[in-house]
């Protein structure tokens, strides 16, 4: 069983602070350790936003994709 060190459900927020909530979290994180994000939908878009802004310094696994429930572990290297 993976574990992590916080879960964010994106469901329970709001969509202006869905990604701002997920970069902080990513943010607190040590270096191996991972979150877990939950979501109603392909994050892809958030994807492209961590190469862009953390570029070789994380990594994205699905957990579960679709249809209903995503879920993808974001580790911080």
């Amino acid at each position: 069983m993976r574990s992590y060190t916080a879960t964010v459900n994106a469901t329970e927020y709001p969509p202006h602070l869905k990604h701002k909530v997920i970069f902080e979290t990513f943010g607190k994180l040590q270096p191996s350790q991972a979150m877990l994000l939950i979501n109603d939908h392909d994050p892809v878009p958030l994807r492209f936003q961590f190469d862009a802004m953390y570029p070789g310094k994380f990594t994205w696994e699905y957990m579960e994709q679709g249809p209903i429930a995503f879920q993808v572990r974001i580790g911080k290297l």
